[in-house]
C-alpha cells in the first residue's frame, strides 16, 4: 500500500496512521497528547495535517494511512492551525518557564519557539491554582496542566491503575484523582508514570526540584537493583550527586519499556544517605569496627574454615538476593557447591 506525504511515496502497512508513517520515514510532525505505548486520541491537535480531498484537517496520530492517501504537513493552512493551539495551550493556565522544572524538556516550550508562537493573543487564565507538594515524591502544577490526558492513559493503560481521570467541563477541567483528592489520599501507588509522560511541567519529581535542569544533568543508563527484572533506567547526576531517576517518554527499551516502580523512580536517597556503610565491619572485643576488604575476606574466610572443619560443610548455608545479577547469584551457588562442599543455598527476593 501506498501514501504520498509532502511529494513523497511511501509504502505502509494496514493499521498504521499517518504519524507513525511519516516518522519511520524521517518527516517531522510535531506531537503533544501522543505517546506510542498509549492509544491515539488525538485530542491536542497539535499533529494536524492537510490531506487533499478532505474537508478538514485531521489529526494524524490518530488517522489511519490509506491506500493513495496524499498528505501536506507543512502549508500555510497547517502551521497557522498548530499556532492558535499552542497559542490556546499556554493560555489555558500560567506558564512561567524561568522557574518551571522542565524548562529546556518541555514539548509546549519547543512547540512555541518552532512556530515563533512570542507571545499568545489570549489572556491568561485569572485563577491560580495552589501547588500540590504534600507527598515526598510527586508535585503537580495543575497552572500548567495542558490537558492533555497522557497521564491519565498512561495509569489506565500502562499500569492500569486507574487512578487518574478528567473532573469537571471547559475551563474549569482538570485531571486528578477521584473527588479531588491529594495523590497521598488516593490509591496511588506512586510508580511515577505520570510524571514520565508529562509533556509540560505540571508534573515534576519532588526531590529533584531546583537541583537542576535536564541541560545541567548528566544521563548515565543504569539497571535498577532493586529487584531482578533489570529495568533500565537514565540516572541524572549533578557534582557526583543523583538528582533524580528518569526514563524516555519514547523509544524505552525492553524489559520495562520506561515504566518503573516506588522504588525504582524514587528510592534513590539511600546512595548518598550519611548513615550508608561504606566499608566492611568485623567484630573485636565485642565490637563492630572499620575493616579493609582484604582484612574482612581473610577473617570471613578463617570463619567458615573453622565451621567447616569442625561441623562440616553442611553447617554451612548461604541466601542470596534476587537484587544480584544472573552472574553474581551463579558465582554464589558455586562458591557453596564447590568450594564449601554443601547444597545449602537458596534466595530470597526481599533481601
Amino acid at each position: 500500500m501506498k501514501i504520498t506525504i509532502n511529494g513523497h511515496d511511501f509504502e505502509f502497512e494496514p493499521g498504521q496512521t499517518v504519524y507513525q508513517v511519516a516518522r519511520q520515514n524521517g518527516i517531522y510532525i510535531p506531537v503533544l497528547c501522543h505517546q506510542e505505548q498509549i492509544k491515539p486520541v488525538g485530542a491536542c491537535r497539535v499533529c494536524v495535517v492537510e490531506v487533499v480531498g478532505a474537508r478538514n484537517l485531521v489529526a494524524s496520530c490518530a488517522m489511519p494511512a490509506e491506500n493513495n492517501m496524499v498528505v501536506l504537513t507543512d502549508t500555510e493552512r497547517v502551521l497557522k492551525a498548530r499556532r492558535l493551539v499552542v497559542e490556546l495551550l499556554m493560555t489555558q493556565g500560567h506558564h512561567n518557564c524561568i522557574t518551571c522544572e522542565s524548562s529546556g524538556d518541555c514539548v509546549l516550550q519547543d512547540l512555541a519557539y518552532s512556530l515563533g508562537v512570542e507571545s499568545p493573543r489570549f489572556p491568561e487564565a485569572e485563577k491560580v491554582k495552589p501547588r500540590e507538594d504534600g507527598n515526598a515524591m510527586i508535585v503537580r502544577d495543575m497552572n500548567k496542566c495542558v490537558l492533555c490526558g497522557l497521564c491519565v492513559r498512561a495509569c489506565n493503560e500502562v499500569q492500569v491503575n486507574q487512578v487518574l481521570d478528567y473532573a469537571g467541563r471547559g475551563p474549569h477541567a482538570t485531571v486528578g484523582p477521584p473527588f479531588g483528592q491529594l495523590y497521598e489520599q488516593s490509591n496511588c501507588v506512586f510508580c511515577g508514570e505520570c510524571v514520565r509522560v508529562c509533556p509540560v511541567g505540571a508534573l515534576y519529581e519532588k526531590q529533584g526540584r531546583f537541583q537542576g535542569r535536564d541541560k545541567d544533568l548528566e544521563r548515565v543508563r543504569n539497571t535498577c537493583s532493586y529487584c531482578g527484572v533489570g529495568c533500565q533506567m537514565d540516572v541524572r547526576v549533578k557534582d557526583n550527586q543523583i538528582v533524580k531517576i528518569t526514563t524516555p517518554r519514547s523509544g524505552a527499551i525492553a524489559p520495562n519499556f520506561g515504566s518503573l516502580c516506588i522504588k525504582g523512580r524514587f528510592g534513590y536517597d539511600y546512595v548518598g544517605h550519611p548513615d550508608r556503610l561504606k566499608t566492611p565491619l568485623i567484630r573485636k572485643n565485642g565490637e563492630l569496627q572499620e575493616a579493609s576488604w582484604d582484612e574482612a575476606i581473610d577473617y570471613v574466610a578463617k570463619k567458615l574454615g573453622a565451621i567447616k572443619g569442625e561441623h562440616g560443610p553442611d553447617a554451612i548455608a548461604g541466601l542470596s538476593s534476587a537484587r544480584c545479577t544472573n552472574e553474581e547469584n551463579y558465582l554464589f551457588q558455586k562458591f557453596l557447591r564447590a568450594v564449601i562442599g554443601t547444597n545449602n543455598v537458596d534466595h530470597c527476593a526481599r533481601l
